[in-house]
């Protein structure tokens, strides 16, 4: 992996969230011009004073240059160090550069005792400042990754950073790095003997360009739900014995849901447990399934009742992959993004209803901020004793529904009905208003998800299927219910008829 470096005006805050930022993702910090001045002896004022600003900018050059040798970090740089398009370049070509912006009062408020250490803002501040500003606009505006830090904590911005760069370092359960990034990234992770865990579907496209880049092994299984059975994974076990892997090797699982679950749970008992490494191949996948650790399989009686959490070492999530996806496939995965807009992402549920096609030209965005909210919340619950449960919104109802259609009905389809169905619960019962139900229904809507229980399905098998539900406790299953866009509750509900009564 490259650099992550942060760039933008005096007083945008480069170096706190620098350092939030790096320690969040487990990476070493680097303020550029604290380097510089430790390379010449001298404070930045002082060099500015005798050398020069020209000469300054040579001592960032070089030591720009020198970043070459160091391990991947987060870097703070000045707010001129690329102004020079071989600073540009370098850094272009040797990471990523995020933006940080801000209103020009808050810059002023944020610099107003420290104007004496910054030679290029000495004299009267605000003209100073504007000055620089305008100069600079169209260098700040061509840089595309941005965020403004108005009016947030420095912890705030370093989250918006995470979200903007796709990365996240997850340790509640095993230390590993969720990126969206590119499959290319994947030849940068330590793996020895990897063996790639695929389906009949996703081989078809993905297969060759990925044992190539990776020299690796393969072994490809049915695709499909109905296939995410111990029979499935008795298959992996002899062929991870078959080609040979031991306690040092590792499964790349490339593909969705169901083919992740099964990689990781087949990884997590095979030699009592071998790394693994996700790269999911669906938007459901990416936003959703590959993330949090759990693995499993199926039962007649019900979906993932057999399981573990067993982490990979590394989710490797690139938004290209979806190209070759049905839009019947990315449909259904929208499901899981509405539900995680829900639960504490307002402004992602909002993006939703722009529609199908606002989504399809904005994949990456979506992957982000989706992912972004599973993290959070499984960070904080890693065993699903309190909060994560929120992520069984629509999940109580949709696995029952997705299971008595036989899974005719595709898992984000059944979601989808869950959610209304739990929706229109939480109205009833008061804990939200019929504004909530009606911006839940049109947001699947808009995206061509269905919103209701198909009339031939039976009630009472629904019922018995939630009852068998992972979800239960002795006497009640506990339901995430909407209150309103951005926040659930959990509700313990013995009476599982009413959930349904609702005039379907």
């Amino acid at each position: 992996m490259k650099h992550i470096f942060l760039y933008g005006p005096p007083g945008t805050g480069k170096s706190t969230v620098g350092k939030k930022l790096a320690h969040n993702l487990k990476l070493p910090f680097i303020d550029l011009d604290r380097v510089i001045e430790t390379n010449a002896g001298k404070s930045i004022p002082q060099i500015m004073e005798k050398q020069g600003e020209t000469a300054f900018r040579d001592l960032e050059s070089a030591a720009l240059k020198n970043l070459l040798h160091e391990k991947e970090s987060v870097v703070a740089l000045g707010g001129g160090a690329l102004l020079r398009d071989e600073n540009r370049n370098f850094v272009e070509s040797n990471g990523k550069v995020l933006l940080l912006m801000a209103e020009l009062s808050t810059l002023l408020e944020r610099l107003h005792y420290e104007s004496g250490n910054r030679p290029l803002l000495a004299g009267d501040l605000r003209e100073k400042l504007s000055s620089l500003l305008a100069k600079r606009a169209e260098h700040y505006n061509s840089f595309p990754m941005l965020i403004h830090v108005d009016g947030k904590t420095a912890e705030q911005n370093a989250h918006h950073a995470q979200v903007v760069l796709g990365r996240h370092h997850l340790s509640a359960m095993g230390e590993y790095d969720a990126i969206v990034g590119q499959v290319s990234d994947l030849t940068n992770f330590p793996m020895q003997n990897p063996i790639i865990v695929t389906d009949e579907n996703v081989a078809k496209f993905h297969l060759e360009k990925m044992q190539n880049l990776l020299q690796a092994k393969a072994v490809i299984i049915p695709a499909g739900e109905e296939h995410k059975n111990l029979e499935t994974i008795s298959l992996l076990w002899k062929s991870f014995l078959e080609n040979g892997l031991d306690r040092k090797s590792t499964v790349i699982a490339l593909g969705g849901g169901v083919l992740s679950d099964m990689a990781g749970f087949a990884a997590s008992t095979y030699m009592r447990g071998i790394a693994w490494v996700g790269v999911p191949t669906t938007l459901l996948s990416m936003v959703d399934a590959s993330l949090g650790g759990k693995t499993g399989f199926d039962l007649p009686e019900g979906k993932n009742l057999i399981g573990a959490f067993y982490p990979p070492k590394l989710v490797l999530a690139d938004p290209q992959l979806l190209g070759t996806l049905p839009e019947a496939e990315l449909i259904s995965g929208m499901a899981e993004v509405v539900k995680h807009g829900i639960i504490s992402d307002p402004e992602l549920f909002n993006l939703c209803l722009r529609g199908l096609d606002w989504v399809k030209n904005n994949l990456e965005e979506v992957v982000k901020r989706a992912m972004a909210v599973k993290i959070k919340v499984i960070e904080e619950d890693p065993y699903e004793k309190g909060i994560r449960a929120a992520l069984n919104l629509g999940h109580t109802v949709g696995h029952a529904v997705e299971l008595v259609s036989k899974f005719k009905l595709r898992h984000g389809e059944a979601i989808a009905i869950g959610t209304v169905a739990e929706a229109k619960y939480a109205a009833r019962v008061g804990l939200a208003g019929d504004g909530l139900v009606e911006a839940v229904t049109e947001s699947f809507k808009s995206l061509g998800l269905p919103i209701q229980i198909p009339e031939a399905m039976p009630r009472e098998e629904i019922i018995r299927a939630m009852r068998v539900d992972k979800k239960k406790t002795a006497k009640a299953i506990r339901f995430a219910l909407p209150v309103e866009i951005g926040r659930v509750e959990l509700v313990e509900v013995t009476d599982l008829e009413s959930v349904l009564d609702d005039g379907q």
